[in-house]
């Protein structure tokens, strides 16, 4: 096989150090000189290592993406000036049965010589930094919502039933309720008249639900210890949001375009930039996009017979924000998509359908990005019209079915004569 890169470096990675395995094929040979060494995962060590491959001519390292210590490895070395390719460890697993960290770093450079590896997407500084910024955000809006569970799961052992009558029991009349009882409150009539805007109009019922043996020293005190986190939660998630803010300053012409999409919202536009940036042409077609997310179907062909052909996992962040975004597109009267997501799910159901629309929504994204320019929806006509002969068979072949019987007039047609 053709060596591409007659001096290259694969680098197994790990918490503590790497495996660096640099694989150099001298002028006029063919069979290389492999060389294997570890080397301490400090920062000084890695430049250090940058330095020693550069001094023995490799141009090209390959790693291996292993949790968050791939990170000071990639950047220090391509700092440095290497050709660094980060690739992912399905793509490069090596044989079950000679797998140690050498022969890793070993397969690593094997591959990346002969030019068989893969880079995976890394998004620049910006973009990765903005990124850091709203999964942590979204982590911390995940927990919070566990920690309300939490206090409904206390209430719930006091026999206090607020979350069937209420919606959001850390609204302004459940936290009321909560703060109440934590005190020592417990007359049904006053927790229950408590209840503002529309709950107030479940005050009989609510006088019911509020009705159990809550303990202020013991079911209090949890509910207290759940509501200070999560108002801390909160305290913290503000702080990112307005870092965040200042983060998509350099992103605010994206941000702008995004939301003229049916579906996407400032915070979907904010979620998708940071997983996806904003330069298109790493990603130099719609399809490259779509595969990379894990939103194409599969390819799972034998023997002339196609197995399943199921969406491989891919950017469970991407996927998640982009599901949600489906979700409400599918709700958004008068759009393309909408018209789309339905004729899908009248025939595969509401599952796939939802991942239908979220590729659909991708192409869309990476269309404005793209070219810069607002999104046109062409219609909730566009398959109607797309198609005129099969949708008029199919609105007859309806009517017959009710037990019309159908005749059909042009509307450009002239009127008929009366004899």
């Amino acid at each position: 096989m053709e060596v591409v890169h007659p001096r290259c470096a694969g680098i197994d990675i790990s918490k503590t150090d790497a495996k660096v395995c640099v694989r150099i094929v001298p002028e006029g040979r063919t069979k290389p000189v492999v060389n294997v060494t570890t080397w301490p995962a400090m920062t000084a060590n890695i430049i250090r290592l940058g330095e020693e491959l550069l001094d023995q001519g490799v141009d090209y390292v390959v790693l291996e993406a292993t949790s968050d210590y791939w990170k000071p490895f990639y950047y220090l070395l391509a700092q440095a000036g290497l050709d660094v390719s980060l690739v992912n460890p399905q793509h490069v697993r090596n044989m079950p049965g000679r797998k140690t960290d050498v022969s890793d770093a070993a397969w690593l450079a094997d591959l990346g010589a002969h030019g068989l590896v893969k880079a995976s997407f890394v998004p620049p500084e910006p973009v990765a930094r903005l990124r850091d910024l709203i999964r942590t955000r979204t982590t911390f809006i995940r927990l919070r919502a566990q920690e309300t569970q939490r206090i409904d799961r206390v209430l719930q052992d006091a026999g206090i039933k607020l979350s069937n009558v209420a919606t959001d029991i850390m609204g302004v009349s459940g936290r009321a309720i909560l703060t109440t009882l934590i005190v020592g409150g417990k007359n049904p009539d006053e927790l229950a008249d408590l209840a503002l805007y529309r709950l107030r109009s479940k005050i009989p019922l609510l006088e019911q639900a509020l009705s159990g043996r809550f303990d202020p020293t013991h079911h209090g005190v949890l509910v207290q210890v759940h509501l200070n986190l999560i108002d801390g939660y909160d305290q913290q998630i503000r702080v990112l949001d307005q870092r965040i803010e200042e983060a998509m300053h350099q992103f605010s012409w994206a941000g702008d375009l995004l939301v003229t999409i049916p579906g996407i919202s400032k915070s979907t536009a904010q979620k998708v930039i940071a997983e996806i940036g904003v330069d298109m042409t790493v990603l130099p077609t719609p399809a490259h996009l779509t595969s990379w997310a894990g939103l194409a179907p599969g390819a799972n062909e034998s023997a002339g017979k196609m197995k399943s052909s199921k969406c491989r996992p891919g950017n469970k962040w991407l996927k998640g924000t982009l599901g949600i975004a489906a979700l409400a597109t599918a709700k958004k009267n008068n759009s393309y998509l909408q018209a789309r997501h339905r004729r899908i799910r009248s025939r595969q159901g509401n599952k796939k359908a939802l991942v239908a629309t979220s590729r659909a929504l991708l192409v869309a994204i990476w269309h404005v990005l793209s070219s810069r320019q607002p999104y046109t929806d062409p219609g909730v006509e566009f398959f109607t019209t797309l198609h005129p002969e099969r949708s008029t068979r199919h609105a007859i072949a309806r009517l017959e079915a009710l037990g019309y019987h159908v005749t059909l007039t042009p509307i450009n047609s002239p009127p008929p004569v009366a004899e």
